[in-house]
């Protein structure tokens, strides 16, 4: 069987495979990846094949001003959203093949006459690099960093403690700043900023600890004063980490769907409410798109394939499991946001059931993340910012790359706006037209 790690390292080489035409610029911007990956098994069950038949990055969302009700505009760029909708185009593109024996190697016959259904020992996974928005990304933040999988890590931080004191000052240097920066750079956590005084002081006392040319020699004890400072950043640590990490938690963007039940925005622990619909944020404006979790947990009850392929297929079509790479992360809050809230649907029709899939991480974290692209960062380039195109890939056999900005083709011009030209393989009309051109392919089949 896979394992998590091979899933996604099997997915960040895919992505590696890609043209470099929509991907972020190394150490300026960073995305995020999701991916579909199909899953064979042999009939003797001795080897089991993975292919990664969908892949998308994005990070952005439109406002509801600029949705159309043509549907030839994408509305939601977040990358879960494109990787199943590039899975919905292989599906397609599977279900004509099958309907005319060219060999399709997702669907066969079903019992049904007109109806087909997923081969045995195929299966679908859901892979994504970071922790979905929403209700599942509503955790507790940890003091210990290695439970909060999200910073790189680096090569200068498993020198062994206390091999010398020069080495043992320049660990506490780093771990003090490691909580404090972590806390501080984390881009779903709101906090109260410090003072001046408080960062100044904080800052001059670990400077003085660790970077004077004057150290002690490698096995005397550490003058008086030292132990002092030393006590005093400690001491100032944890009150940082009581105060603002032991009840706190790492807040989404995500907001309530309007109507409904609200954040209280209660400092710490009461900031947010679990368990609601929420509806992804917009730069300046409100969205009506929900957010990657509440979407996924659709997805768990209903199934990815659409409501236009439902029509050929015996039942719906549901991920195995979905893998999360390296980045904060809680199993508690991803089970109650994909699966716990849906647990109790009941009456849904034949072929549907409440599926829950199978929730691991990985500990490979995406190379073009926020976390590593600010680690890479490098003076003089700009500040780090998400990046602004999409990428959908899909493994069909026509056009498989399709790279969009704000909902339309990347690179398009406002002339050739609201035609064909500009519209993504992915948006709701495209993907109309391919489900109509499956309908006239099949209609002395189920009429």
């Amino acid at each position: 069987m896979w394992t998590a790690d091979e899933i996604s390292k099997l997915c960040y080489q895919r992505f590696s495979e890609l043209p470099k035409r929509g991907k972020p610029e190394p150490g300026r911007e960073w995305t995020l990846l999701a991916a579909v990956v199909k899953c064979s098994v042999s009939p003797n069950q001795e080897k089991v094949e993975e292919e990664v038949v969908s892949l998308g990055t994005g990070t952005k969302c439109i406002g509801r001003s600029a949705m159309s009700s043509k549907g030839d505009v994408l509305n939601d760029s977040h990358a879960e959203v494109i990787a199943r909708r590039g899975c919905i185009r292989y599906l397609t593109e599977q279900l004509r093949m099958a309907v005319c024996g060219q060999g399709s190697t997702v669907f066969c016959q079903g019992e049904e006459m007109g109806k087909w259904k997923v081969q045995s020992g195929v299966s679908f996974l859901f892979f994504t690099s970071h922790t979905p928005c929403g209700d599942a990304s509503i955790i507790p933040m940890m003091i210990d960093r290695q439970s909060q999988p999200c910073p790189p890590i680096r090569s200068d931080e498993i020198t062994p403690i206390g091999t010398n004191e020069k080495a043992e000052r320049v660990n506490l240097k780093r771990r003090a700043e490691t909580h404090t920066d972590g806390i501080n750079k984390h881009p779903r956590l709101e906090e109260p900023e410090k003072s001046e005084d408080e960062l100044q002081c904080g800052g001059s006392l670990v400077e003085n600890l660790t970077d004077s040319p004057a150290q002690a020699p490698a096995e005397s004890p550490r003058p008086e004063g030292e132990n002092a400072l030393t006590n005093v950043v400690l001491k100032q640590r944890d009150n940082v980490l009581t105060q603002q990490s032991l009840q706190d938690i790492h807040r989404t963007g995500a907001k309530c769907v309007p109507g409904g039940p609200e954040d209280p925005l209660q400092p710490g622990l009461g900031y947010h409410s679990t368990g609601l619909l929420r509806v992804k944020p917009g730069r300046g404006e409100p969205t009506l798109s929900l957010s990657c979790s509440d979407k996924l947990a659709r997805w768990a009850v209903l199934g990815f394939q659409g409501a236009l392929l439902s029509h050929y297929l015996q039942g719906a079509v549901y991920f195995s499991a979905i893998v999360v790479g390296r980045c904060p992360y809680s199993h508690q809050a991803m089970q109650r946001a994909l699966i716990t809230r849906c647990s109790e649907v009941t009456a849904l029709p034949a072929g549907y059931t409440v599926q829950p899939p199978e929730l691991l991480q990985s500990s490979l974290e995406f190379a073009h993340s926020q976390a590593q692209t600010e680690h890479n960062h490098q003076p003089g380039k700009g500040r780090v910012s998400p990046c602004g195109a999409a990428i959908s890939w899909c493994a069909v056999s026509d056009q498989p790359l399709d790279v969009t900005a704000n909902g339309y083709k990347h690179g398009v011009t406002k002339k050739a706006l609201g035609t064909s030209k500009a519209r993504s393989l992915i948006c709701k009309v495209e993907l109309f037209h391919s489900f109509l051109s499956l309908l006239a392919m099949t209609a002395g089949i189920i009429m």
